[in-house]
């Protein structure tokens, strides 16, 4: 019984200057960074009328981008 209480040892949050964030905060403001340049690159290449509705294509990429970032780092 004790070793699956091993998961909950550390607290999923990063030491910054001293106050301490959730990792979560760091996977979502890196996929809004990089759901930004995703955008900007689609609009250069004229690519951006293939998201057609822009209002549910965007927060889903940024949702994936930040699972994904979650998933490979923390």
């Amino acid at each position: 019984m004790v070793l699956l209480l091993q998961g909950c040892t550390r607290s999923p949050s990063l030491n910054v200057l001293g106050a301490y964030f959730p990792d979560w905060l760091f996977c979502i403001v890196g996929a809004v960074a990089v759901t930004v340049l995703i955008r900007l690159l689609l609009v250069r290449a004229s690519l951006d009328e293939w998201l057609d509705p822009p209002a549910i294509a965007y927060p889903a990429l940024v949702a994936l981008l930040a699972f994904a970032g979650w998933l490979l780092f923390f």
